[in-house]
């Protein structure tokens, strides 16, 4: 039982670190340019999650997508 190869990553601290600067990347695309800040946590959530951080990178990319769509939303209503 102790020879059963994993296909998993296992998790390293720089994919911790990519996927925590997803979540601020979304914070920031939410309140500030949706597009730069969006695009990039997104990539940076992704580039998490295959590194390891696989629930919390993908919540991150998830947020980044909502982030996009909610703050584009928001601008819209105000200005149209």
């Amino acid at each position: 039982m102790a020879n059963i190869h994993s296909t998993a990553r296992p998790r390293t601290n720089a994919a911790r670190i990519c996927t925590i600067v997803g979540f601020v990347f979304a914070v920031l695309a939410l309140l500030l340019n949706p597009l730069v800040f969006g695009v990039i946590g997104l990539v940076l959530g992704i580039v998490g999650a295959v590194l390891g951080d696989k629930p919390l990178g993908w919540y991150a990319a998830a947020a980044n997508v909502v982030a996009i769509f909610l703050s584009l939303l928001i601008v819209n209503a105000i200005v149209g």
